[in-house]
């Protein structure tokens, strides 16, 4: 009898030690904070030109192709012609759905779009690039450098300056961008989402001139921050005949006319700049 007894009581002191343990344990799950959703890309739309299939599961006689039209209409078995331009694949899907089940043709619709051709929603990237042309935006969230990166990147010809214009809540949009500051530590948000019928234009690189009493006198690209030293440097520096004092730079101003400068050595070059070095007279 008082084995029994006190071995009830270590089973009563083990269950409601277990008892406390998930007690804490449930407890403490209650307090971790939820993990967030991941966040979903949105969702490609559909835009005049990209070519369609659909399909409804069991029921074969309701597949078809098709090329969403300039008004963003298709015209499908049983329910004519419906909108599905400017809509998502999903949202195509339970349109779709939706005629078939209303319309008592069938009772649990299974519908599916699959995009084969993407011609609607297109951005043009020309310029100096290596494969100039309209290429489509397979993703919603396709990003400029995505797109350059499709161009084949830029060409040896190409400057760092990118001009964007496109159109922003049915407004006209145009933007210039440094191709190097995408790049930095905070470029993200300088790489912007692309819209159907946005243009990229990548210009060519800046170019100075230089002539006159010069080892190699002609053109040359001009360098961020290149200075009339440096521009001299990269001729191969003056010739015997050539004198610092000579030295002359010819810019262009706003207006169109032309500014002869008398310029330090450190002085700042800018696009389309003539550096002119004078034969010395003495």
């Amino acid at each position: 009898m008082m084995l029994s007894l006190r071995f009830s009581t270590a089973a009563s002191a083990l269950l409601l030690g277990l008892g406390l343990f998930f007690s804490s344990v449930a407890s403490a799950q209650a307090t971790v904070p939820a993990a967030p959703a991941a966040a979903t890309a949105p969702e490609y739309r559909l835009g005049a030109g990209d070519v369609v299939r659909i399909n409804v599961y069991q029921n074969p006689d309701l597949t078809l192709e098709s090329r969403v039209s300039e008004s963003g209409v298709i015209s499908y078995p049983l329910l004519g012609t419906i909108r599905i331009g400017g809509l998502g694949v999903s949202a195509a899907e339970r349109l779709i759905a939706d005629g078939l089940r209303k319309g008592n043709f069938v009772k649990q619709p299974q519908v599916s779009l699959v995009l084969l051709q993407v011609r609607g929603n297109q951005v043009s990237v020309l310029g100096q690039v290596n494969r100039p042309g309209r290429y489509p935006l397979e993703l919603a969230d396709t990003r400029l450098t995505d797109l350059l990166a499709a161009a084949g990147g830029v060409a040896t010809s190409g400057g760092e300056m990118l001009i964007i214009t496109g159109t922003r809540n049915s407004k006209p949009f145009r933007t210039e961008l440094d191709l190097s500051s995408l790049f930095a530590p905070e470029g993200r948000g300088q790489d912007l989402v692309m819209q159907n019928g946005d243009v990229i234009w990548v210009d060519r690189f800046p170019l100075v001139y230089i002539y006159g009493e010069v080892q190699r006198p002609g053109q040359m690209r001009l360098e961020r921050g290149m200075t009339v030293m440096q521009a001299l440097a990269a001729g191969g520096g003056l010739n015997q005949r050539g004198t610092e004092r000579g030295i002359r730079v010819h810019r262009k101003t706003v207006e169109g006319k032309v500014q002869v400068l008398q310029p330090t050595m450190d002085e700042p070059l800018k696009d389309g700049d003539i550096v002119y070095v004078r034969e010395s007279l003495f």
